[in-house]
């Protein structure tokens, strides 16, 4: 007998050949069973159909791009890049808006947006303001990433905003990452916060060196690891100290070997201990239907693997928008989606789209490893 999707082949002999029957039986992403199902001593065909994973949602008239949802009990937390200013990605001497986060019970209502740090401040790396920095040259600051200093490393509770500047790369190579220490998980972050308030460039070692999207992941055991995409459009990561603020010196670079890629997330699988890793496959900044890729790993720090050509991509066009990174909702894996508005260099009334990943491990042959996604 031989399984495709939901399709079966049989022979009535132990023979090679064209099947004698063929007939379909079930979804293509159930696990087939044989047994005697009502004792009447006779084997039949059966099915194992998973429980489906939660339904997709989307949040409309929120200024917050490329970001992440982090939950604190019954609050929901979306960080987000700002556009309303009028920001235009690549554009000279652009205002940048800055970050904000804005607040949910529901992920129906939520609160207004409000400023994590202020986007006329001086970045105190470089000595610059934060508009010369994200706005001048129009490279921009993206990728709000939100950790909380608790139950690895220092264990204080602070909260740790991640950030990327691209043209700290693009003027002197230095890495574009910044980690600033807030006042809690709604802000204010930066120096002269709160008592942890700070604003760090972290030092990466060999790794996340590049100048593009990136995540911060945090197993439930263990340091957090950024991912990150280098310049080169390949992957990296590095973990990260016990402050979170720098690498500690281990990490991998061209994860799974994947090329042309960018936006990574992770997150580990709760029914099979698999560590999946996805991004925009292949890479293209503000780009409409951009593919999801993901490979597989047995811990977080790899190795990574990655299926080769097309059936590496869990979804082909992202429900018409492009992934950016994994966020974990009441306890459930959701990729996160810029529903980019097509040829529009401002991003103000772009659409935010999180579908769940519901992972299956090891399926027969022609019978996709997620369930797909409904748009």
């Amino acid at each position: 007998a031989v399984r495709r999707g939901n399709t079966y082949f049989l022979r009535n002999s132990t023979t090679s050949g064209v099947a004698d029957t063929v007939f379909a039986y079930g979804d293509p992403g159930d696990t087939a069973l044989v047994g005697d199902w009502n004792g009447d001593g006779t084997d039949s065909l059966g099915v194992r159909r998973p429980r489906p994973g939660p339904a997709a949602f989307e949040i409309t008239g929120l200024d917050l791009h490329d970001g992440m949802i982090v939950q604190v009990g019954g609050v929901y937390y979306l960080y987000g890049t700002q556009y309303a200013c009028g920001f235009q990605w690549l554009t000279p001497n652009t205002p940048w808006c800055g970050f904000a986060v804005s607040t949910s019970t529901d992920r129906v209502n939520w609160s207004p947006p409000r400023l994590l740090f202020d986007p006329n401040g001086v970045d105190p790396w470089n000595g610059q303001t934060w508009q010369q920095v994200c706005g001048g040259t129009g490279a921009g600051c993206f990728n709000p990433r939100m950790i909380q200093r608790s139950g690895w490393g220092v264990d204080d509770g602070a909260w740790i905003l991640w950030f990327n500047a691209p043209q700290d790369f693009n003027a002197t190579g230095a890495n574009p990452y910044y980690a600033m220490g807030c006042a809690g998980p709604a802000g204010p972050c930066g120096a002269g916060s709160g008592p942890r308030g700070s604003t760090h460039k972290p030092a990466l070692g060999a790794y996340c060196g590049g100048n593009g999207d990136f995540a911060i992941v945090t197993p439930s055991s263990g340091r957090p690891v950024a991912i990150c995409t280098d310049a080169d459009q390949t992957l990296s990561q590095a973990r990260l100290d016990v402050w979170g603020t720098n690498g500690d010196g281990t990490g991998a670079r061209n994860l799974a070997g994947l090329t042309a890629v960018e936006s990574p997330g992770a997150y580990q699988d709760a029914a099979t201990g698999t560590w999946i890793l996805t991004y925009s496959d292949p890479n293209c900044g503000y780009c409409s239907g951009t593919g999801t890729g993901y490979a597989t790993a047995p811990s977080l720090l790899g190795p990574w693997t990655a299926p080769g050509g097309d059936s590496r991509r869990l979804s082909p066009t992202s429900c018409g928008g492009q992934p950016r990174t994994i966020s974990v909702v009441d306890g459930y894996p959701f990729q996160g989606i810029d529903l980019w508005t097509g040829g529009n260099p401002n991003q103000t009334s772009a659409r935010l789209r999180f579908e769940a990943l519901t992972y299956h491990g090891s399926r027969p042959p022609g019978s996709p490893p997620f369930d797909l996604w409904p748009c």
